[in-house]
């Protein structure tokens, strides 16, 4: 494979192997390159997290197992999982949020007697969207913030330890 990536430029042998074990295990039509968006269930998005979580199969194992064409897929749906539990797996729904017309805010007045509260599961799906994305904000913070206290605390003891052993050799 290393031969092969130095004759024909290719920056990483690791893409030859890739080809080699498509080839294998699906014949021609594992090199062709798909140009569709597969949209996959919950169901099985959760069904291969669970497999990578409870088996000793890498990622690429796992998309060459199951003929997915894009390892990096599955480590951002462990990742997502990790973060936020099996509902970050859920499709969420794409493009850009509808906003309110103007005009018709003005011309309508809502007492607070009639208020009541949207459950259609289109209105649920993008609570959860938003909730997803506050958590994953949230753990990036946390974790922001004990790496700065970590470094924080490494800088405040490099002046103490040098001067104790200036100390120590008088």
């Amino acid at each position: 494979a290393y031969s092969l990536a130095k004759k024909y430029e290719i920056t990483h042998k690791t893409s030859i192997d890739n080809w080699v074990k498509s080839y294998q295990a699906e014949g021609d039509n594992g090199l062709l390159r798909s140009r569709q968006n597969k949209a996959y269930s919950f169901e099985y998005k959760c069904a291969i997290v669970q497999l990578y979580l409870s088996s000793e199969l890498s990622v690429k194992d796992i998309a060459f197992q199951e003929n997915i064409h894009n390892p990096s897929m599955i480590t951002q749906w462990i990742n997502r999982y990790r973060i936020a539990g099996p509902d970050a797996l859920r499709n969420q729904k794409k493009g850009r949020k509808q906003t309110l017309d103007i005009s018709n805010k003005k011309n309508t007045t809502v007492s607070s007697e009639n208020i009541t509260v949207n459950t259609s599961s289109e209105h649920v799906k993008e609570l959860e969207s938003e909730l997803l994305k506050l958590r994953i904000e949230n753990a990036f913070l946390k974790e922001l913030r004990r790496l700065r206290l970590e470094d924080e605390a490494k800088t405040r003891d490099l002046p103490e330890s040098s001067a104790a052993s200036e100390d120590n050799s008088n």
